[in-house]
């Protein structure tokens, strides 16, 4: 897994597990969404590249349009672009 609970609710800065059951589904698809948008795998730990789009990525799905989606879509689209150069040089 990508993240913890616990690592997720601090990057949402979201106190108590009121919503962990809105934010673990987010979590469990992330690596997924890697995997297809870029070819990454992880084989291990994840490469920091992909931990930080991953937190993009959940920020971006959990709080949608009240988000600044534009601006983090453009943070993402270049972490994704980064990741699939990195895919290729290991």
């Amino acid at each position: 897994m990508i993240f913890t609970i616990e690592e997720a609710r601090d990057i949402l800065r979201i106190d108590g597990a009121d919503n962990d059951g809105i934010i673990q589904p987010l979590i469990e698809a992330i690596p997924d969404y890697l995997t297809e948008t870029t070819g990454y795998t992880a084989t291990g730990d994840y490469s920091p590249v992909a931990k930080t789009a991953g937190r993009f990525i959940l920020q971006q799905w959990y709080y949608g349009e009240n988000s600044d989606t534009a601006k983090l879509q453009h943070v993402i689209d270049c972490l994704l672009k980064a990741l699939s150069a990195e895919r290729q040089i290991v």
